[in-house]
């Protein structure tokens, strides 16, 4: 047996060790491919996103504002500039509209920002069946609009309404809901607010339980009872979100349309309840006057944009 060789030979000089494959190109093809699905993907819903709110937003604005300032007459349309504006303004109806408008949203956000708060922070406090509370509170909102009407209607019926049942149990003076000008509205922002305060109360309460407890219990060694620990503690904690609520009630009131129209007919007694979106409608569809609906939408659009604006930069201001 000879002894094992010292000296390399030449088959294992010219031995290399190997290294790892690269990916080749089609490795990279795939991952290229891959890359370029996820992402098509991605804009896929982002396009059909855009899309709808081109289709059912921008463009419906856009479309308003041109007919702001156009009339059409057997089919033939033509700008008249500032017509449909002079008409709107000189519209008796128009100012009665806006204090009908701004009456609804003052007393909304007395009973419609306040109520839903104050639900929430009673929630709030019950340890066990929230669950269950949760849905009492936003099944109004589940509802039908219109079989909330009709029970609103049952309730204020000036015969055999339940609220006029209660009256004459109390011995108190039985009252036209809905037929009396001066309780029409009020009527109407009760129903409302019964009908919608679910989805806001359901916001402040996930707000409130965000709240540490440590602030809770710093405030009862404080001395501090149920009130002050409300404005001390719970309105600061949720003051953003109090916030973003105030300004979203303001915008949709001021756009009410739905329970003025089905409880007292849109117009209501004397024209107690007639709102701004309700004179639109009746622009559009039973004076086939589009231009004048269209140019009281955009005044009302204007004001909403600017309050809006305001709004923020006092906002922005404050938080600085």
């Amino acid at each position: 047996m000879s002894a094992p060789s010292l000296t390399p030979s030449k088959t294992d000089s010219t031995r290399r060790p190997t290294l790892p494959r690269q990916a080749g190109p089609p490795a990279r093809r795939d991952q290229f491919v891959k890359s370029l699905r996820r992402n098509l993907t991605a804009h896929g819903f982002l396009i059909g996103a855009v899309l709808c709110f081109a289709v059912f937003s921008w463009y419906p604005m856009i479309r308003e504002f041109v007919l702001a300032f156009q009339k059409t007459e057997s089919g033939h349309t033509s700008w008249v500039g500032l017509d449909n504006l002079t008409t709107v303004f000189n519209d008796p109806a128009f100012w009665q509209a806006w204090r009908n408008t701004a009456l609804f949203t003052v007393l909304a956000l007395l009973l419609g920002f306040a109520v839903p708060f104050v639900v929430a922070i009673v929630i709030n406090e019950f340890h066990h069946g929230q669950a269950y509370l949760r849905l009492l509170v936003y099944l109004p909102v589940m509802l039908p609009p219109v079989a909330s009407v009709l029970l609103f209607k049952y309730l204020y019926d000036p015969g055999y309404g339940l609220l006029n049942e209660v009256f004459r149990f109390l011995h108190l003076p039985e009252q036209q809901w809905l037929q009396d000008s001066d309780l029409s509205m009020l009527s109407v922002v009760i129903a409302a607010t019964w009908m919608n305060m679910g989805g806001a109360a359901l916001i402040y309460l996930a707000a409130l339980q965000g709240i540490p407890g440590e602030l809770y219990e710093a405030a009862e060694l404080d001395g501090a009872g149920l009130l002050r620990k409300i404005w001390h503690v719970t309105i600061p904690q949720t003051r953003l979100i109090l916030s973003l609520m105030l300004l979203m009630q303001i915008i949709a009131t001021m756009q009410v349309f739905v329970e003025p129209f089905l409880l007292t007919g849109g117009a209501g007694p004397e024209g107690s309840t007639t709102t701004v979106v309700y004179l639109i409608y009746q622009y559009a569809f039973n004076f086939n006057n589009y231009g004048a609906a269209a140019a009281l939408g955009l005044l009302l659009l204007v004001l909403l944009a600017g309050f809006s604006g305001a709004y923020a930069k006092l906002s922005r201001a404050d938080d600085e």
